[in-house]
């Protein structure tokens, strides 16, 4: 893209005429959360289990003694050795929500099908923190859509997103965030989930890049993101001073 080379008055005209615009989006974010926050809940009865270093747990001691859970769909197959590019940018930006959210009465777990010695190994590699657990063996991850039989991938689409998939454009994982409460009673809601490009607004890399002067500089989405231990690390310039 070419950019017009302004003074500095044509630059703060349009700066405003923008800002108008990022004024009116952020009002619309404002409302679609409200309206995310006032959407039905479905009771989840099903007994789901899950593997933790500490042994089998159940889908209510997932929540840590807090009232809210968000369960973040980590792609990683069991035959894979290491987790999808992608949702490994996203683990890049948990540790440090952690204390916030759950002080914020909000527990957040990364949960993947992969067996929880692949998944332990890669955390290390990855030098995460974050609560991490297997769903293998459970129905979890194909009763909310982020991993599909041979069956489901054969018959020419899945169900993601919310709507038929084709199986071309899927594969046998696929990223997610879901949402669910447990009231007092110990009685637990799948209040919410989003799929695709969803999650962006999680993810503060894309946020500042989409404020920096090339944007995200992307051929597909995400065409740039590797695991943080496999880039290149370009030459650093020299600087003139303080050298």
């Amino acid at each position: 893209m070419e950019h017009q080379i302004v003074s500095r008055d044509q630059w703060l005209e349009a700066r405003k005429a923008l800002l108008q615009k990022e004024k009116a989006l952020t009002r619309e974010r404002d409302r679609v959360n409200a309206e995310r926050l006032a959407l039905p809940w479905v009771r989840i009865d099903k007994d789901y289990r899950f593997q933790t270093g500490k042994g089998e747990v159940s889908l209510a001691d997932l929540f840590d003694g807090r009232s809210q859970l968000m369960i973040n769909h980590f792609m990683f197959h069991p035959d894979w050795e290491a987790g999808c590019e992608g949702c490994s940018f996203f683990g890049d930006h948990i540790d440090g929500m952690l204390p916030h959210l759950n002080n914020h009465d909000v527990t957040f777990v990364t949960v993947s099908r992969a067996p929880l010695q692949k998944i332990e190994a890669y955390k290390r590699r990855m030098n995460w923190h974050f609560p991490w657990v297997s769903s293998a063996g459970s129905d979890f991850n194909y009763d909310f859509h982020v991993s599909f039989t041979k069956e489901e991938l054969a018959s020419g689409s899945v169900n993601y997103n919310f709507r038929e998939t084709p199986s071309e454009q899927a594969y046998d994982e696929l990223p997610g965030l879901s949402a669910f409460y447990r009231n007092d009673k110990g009685e637990i809601f799948h209040t919410y989930s989003q799929y695709a490009r969803g999650g962006e607004e999680a993810l503060g890399t894309l946020m500042i890049l989409d404020h920096a002067p090339l944007g995200r500089n992307e051929t597909g989405t995400l065409s740039f993101v590797k695991r943080k231990d496999e880039y290149v690390q370009a030459p650093v310039k020299q600087s003139s001073c303080c050298h």
